[in-house]
């Protein structure tokens, strides 16, 4: 129902309020709505806006976007919890006068009729005692001289329009006809939620040995953690691990998904459970609770935050087979389905059925997810979550996060849309993306301006430049060049990026007819020589390094919602740029960045790019000094800018802007 200002349009919401929208601490959120009133009349807006503790502050709203009637404020949100907003409009009383008197006084229409409005309005606002007692002074004053008919009418005039004035009655308005619209909820979480550079590797594969024999031995947590401090060195500050408990021996998976394991194979994490227990359990390889505690000490002394996979699936030999057969789904054979993707088959998975036992099977999970917590897990990855029944998950991340808030859960949902964006809304606080597969200009043109603009109130993306299961063509047959490209893209386009383990030395060979890397880590134990490849300069490390201190130093590299895209006069030069105001950077000084990167990793690309300057804080015409963060150049840049990008050499500038003096 329409309020005597209509206000429609509220922003941040998700749809209409049945879920809270969600930022995380230290996000710059835009509140918007569309707000008007009939007739030509002025009205203002504000934002009123509730913190977790109850306290309420107002903020102005500006028009943005003319003729559209839509209004914006920019708020950055610090206290994590719930927040409360309305939007009230209301009809600006001086902004109207000041409007028809600037129009009709000089033109000599009805003056001594604007000149008794526009005193009225001035005796209200000085009787007003929330304004302060130098304030209602000079509001007193200007009235005497507005009311004195005596007076020249220029001067009549001139005291009503004093910039003092103007100012005094733009910060707290004359209102009427205040209008209020429904209240709607943001949700601010740990900052991690939103912001973070994640590296995911195989606790299995650091430090294993293959014996003389032919078999191995297993890298356990304590070989692995001595990675821990070179992860942290490139800038990292979340260490993600595959699912580390006991596999099963059942249909287990040989190299390169074979049918055929051997003795020697280790299988793959993800057929979780066997003789040595299931989802609560630790490979025995990996070493036990100790070990594990271990690895979580030295991930902390060295600042990061290690998330753990969370795959609800098991093994033919997890402990559920025999306790629990209701949890899984008996075919008319009487043989447990195990997990299929058309044309993938995993014959080594059973799926969990969530409808057989539905308060079974949510008590025992909550009780897994409550033990890795004990131990210090904070983080979890879920695999393939849109195989569960999406009321289960917002169950599950309710009930934990009303007691545990800062325990963040990410959704590998590789999925359609409709799904992918529920599972945001229903508590995911991060999400895989369809990110791998953008790769063209267009392509990515559209997708990042949909990620800071369409689904930002609700879907926070976590760009992973590949995985153990995805190796695109573009790393394929791209070169170093597509390397660095999808990681520069990565680490500039959204505020939580990650790379697994590899990337970094270019392992760009897929198995014949999939998408992944052939030797397969998920089937075999892949132990690296990271140290022998920086040595002979074939590591992408210092790369890493540079885009993770960048987006350490700059803040604006740390928000989602402020992705803006330029033009090029090139179909494989994408611009786009990222802007923070000073009154929201860490220094005062505002902050901005913008990215040109050459997405055809075969060519050498010249072009002009058009850049709308206002969006990065330059004023139209002027001329502003560029840093490129990759190479250490210089340039005076302004609105149109000629380019030359070398895919084999540096395909991407990342440019830092000097704005204002």
């Amino acid at each position: 129902m329409l309020g005597r200002i209509p206000i429609l349009g509220l922003s941040p919401q998700v749809d209409d309020g049945q879920w809270p929208a969600t930022a995380f601490s230290g996000e710059v959120v835009p509140f918007r709505a569309t707000a008007f009133r009939e007739g030509h009349d002025l009205i203002g807006v504000d934002l009123l806006l509730l913190d977790p503790a109850g306290e309420q502050t107002e903020h102005r709203m500006h028009p943005i976007e003319p003729g559209t009637d839509r209004w914006e404020a920019l708020v950055q949100l610090e206290a994590e919890g719930m927040w409360r907003y309305r939007i009230q409009a209301y009809a600006d009383e001086f902004a109207t006068w000041k409007h028809n008197a600037e129009v009709k006084v000089p033109a000599g229409i009805d003056v001594e009729l604007m000149f008794t409005i526009g005193h009225d309005i001035i005796v209200r606002a000085a009787a007003d005692k929330r304004r302060s007692t130098a304030e209602r002074r000079h509001l007193t004053e200007a009235g005497k001289v507005v009311a004195a008919t005596a007076r020249p009418v220029e001067e009549r005039l001139a005291a009503a329009l004093d910039p003092r004035i103007v100012g005094i009655l733009r910060d707290r308005p004359v209102v009427s006809l205040p209008t209020l619209s429904p209240t709607r909820s943001v949700l601010v979480e740990r900052t991690r939620a939103g912001v973070g550079s994640w590296y995911e590797f195989f606790p299995r594969s650091e430090g294993a040995k293959k014996l003389a024999d032919g078999s191995w031995k297993s890298g356990t947590f304590r070989t692995a953690a001595k990675r821990l401090p070179e992860i942290a060195a490139m800038g990292f500050d979340v260490v993600y691990l595959p699912p580390i408990h006991p596999i099963g021996h059942s249909f287990r998976k040989g190299p390169n998904n074979t049918l055929d394991a051997g003795p020697n194979d280790p299988g793959s994490p993800w057929a979780i459970g066997s003789a040595e227990g299931g989802h609560d359990a630790i490979h025995p390889d990996l070493g036990g609770e100790k070990d594990f505690t271990y690895f979580l000490g030295k991930a902390k002394q060295s600042g990061l935050e290690v998330a753990l996979d969370l795959a609800l699936q098991a093994s033919p030999d997890h402990p559920w087979v025999t306790e629990h057969p209701e949890w899984f789904t008996t075919l008319p054979d009487g043989s447990i389905a195990y997990a299929e993707n058309p044309p993938k088959k995993y014959q080594d998975i059973y799926p969990i059925n969530f409808d057989n036992d539905p308060i079974g099977l949510r008590t025992e999970i909550l009780r897994i997810v409550r033990y890795w917590m004990s131990l210090g897990v904070r983080i979890f990855r879920v695999d393939n979550p849109h195989t569960k029944p999406l009321a289960f998950w917002e169950w599950l991340i309710r009930t934990v996060n009303e007691s545990d808030p800062d325990v963040v859960f990410l959704a590998e949902a590789f999925t359609r849309p409709a799904i992918l964006h529920t599972l945001a809304k229903a508590g995911f606080q991060q999400s895989y993306t369809y990110f791998t597969w953008r790769n063209t200009k267009e392509e990515l043109e559209e997708f990042l301006t949909g990620l800071a603009d369409e689904t930002a109130d609700f879907l926070r993306p976590n760009l992973f430049v590949n995985t153990p299961d995805i190796l695109t063509e573009y790393l394929q047959f791209g070169g170093a060049a597509a390397f660095k490209v999808r990681a520069a893209i990565a680490a500039t386009a959204a505020p939580t990026w990650g790379v697994y383990s590899g990337y970094e030395l270019f392992e760009n060979v897929a198995r014949p007819g999939a998408e992944e890397a052939i030797d397969n880590e998920k089937y075999e134990y892949r132990p690296r020589d990271y140290a022998k490849a920086q040595t002979l300069g074939r590591s992408l490390a210092p790369y890493l390094t540079m885009l993770n201190r960048a987006r350490s130093e700059h803040s604006a590299l740390r928000q989602l919602r402020n992705l803006h895209v330029h033009a090029s006069d090139d179909d494989s030069i994408l611009v786009y740029s990222k802007y923070l105001a000073g009154e929201f950077t860490r220094s005062g000084l505002p902050d901005a960045i913008i990215v040109v990167a050459n997405v055809d990793p075969h060519s050498v690309r010249e072009t002009t790019v058009h850049l709308d300057v206002a969006r990065f804080g330059v004023r139209p015409g002027e001329q502003f000094e560029v840093k490129d963060i990759v190479t250490g150049a210089r340039w005076t840049w302004g609105a149109d800018n000629y380019v030359r990008l070398d895919a084999f050499t540096e395909p991407v500038h990342i440019l830092s802007v000097k704005v204002g003096s």
